[in-house]
């Protein structure tokens, strides 16, 4: 009932959404909203949610993950096993975890992976990279998803959420995460000079500004590099070539 929320519950829900920093602090306002209206009206004796802060709007967010860091989880985790194919899942198809535990036999169509992200409702047909295929080929068909618990049943997002940050800590990579490897995939994509609009073909976003977000950390300098390479491809060099004599001269004057 709300007449008995308290100080530590509301830092709770908000606490629980460290992974949505954006969403918590959007809650986090309309709760201040909603109890301040409670509050006038005399159905609560104080605001629980006053003073609370959400998360810092200068946040970078979750990690991206470098290629050193995908090798040594690579490393820690061969093929075959459950958290390599979590890897593969969210590394080959950018998609968010919530997505990513649904995926299954049914939604493969032909060479496709069909996805309709639960945040968005966006409907997406992505190809199949050959890693991904080769990844899944050998999965039961009778599993209701690629990814399932130890009791054979698919994952919540929180619940995946919680077995991945284990196999991360196993590699040595507690400052990694399963967004993170979304946001690597766009940061390959961008150094790989895609654009903003075949990126968000991949993602689902439909603002290129949250594009540029999840791109911020690809390869300055090898883009740049490409990018300078590019401005030279346009000069053409021409070769002057110096007459032997000048105009009008002769030989012996």
């Amino acid at each position: 009932m709300i007449r008995d929320l308290r100080r530590e519950h509301v830092k709770a829900i908000i606490g629980d959404m460290s992974d949505r920093p954006q969403a918590a602090n959007r809650l986090l306002s309309l709760l201040k909203i909603m109890l301040d209206h409670a509050l006038d009206n005399g159905w609560i004796a104080a605001n629980s949610a006053q003073g609370i802060k959400g998360f810092s709007k200068k946040t970078k967010g979750f990690h991206t993950w470098t290629e050193a860091e995908i090798a040594a989880y690579e490393a820690r985790h061969p093929l075959g096993t459950k958290a390599r194919l979590a890897l593969i899942l969210f590394l080959y198809t950018a998609q968010r975890r919530s997505d990513v535990v649904a995926m299954g036999w049914d939604k493969i169509k032909g060479k496709a992976i069909e996805v309709k992200q639960l945040k968005t409702g966006a409907e997406l047909d992505l190809f199949m990279l050959p890693e991904l295929t080769d990844a899944i080929r050998a999965l039961p068909r009778d599993k209701p998803t690629f990814l399932t618990t130890e009791f054979g049943k698919p994952f919540t997002a929180a619940g995946f959420g919680n077995w991945f940050r284990d196999r991360c800590n196993e590699a040595g990579l507690p400052h990694c995460s399963a967004h993170g490897l979304r946001k690597a995939a766009a940061r390959r994509m961008a150094e790989g000079g895609m654009s903003g609009d075949i990126i968000k073909a991949v993602t689902g976003h439909t603002d290129l500004k949250q594009v540029s977000v999840y791109t911020a950390a690809a390869n300055q300098a090898a883009l740049a590099e490409k990018g300078l390479k590019a401005i030279a491809g346009k000069k053409k060099r021409t070769k002057s070539v110096q007459p032997p004599e000048k105009v009008g001269q002769t030989k012996g004057k």
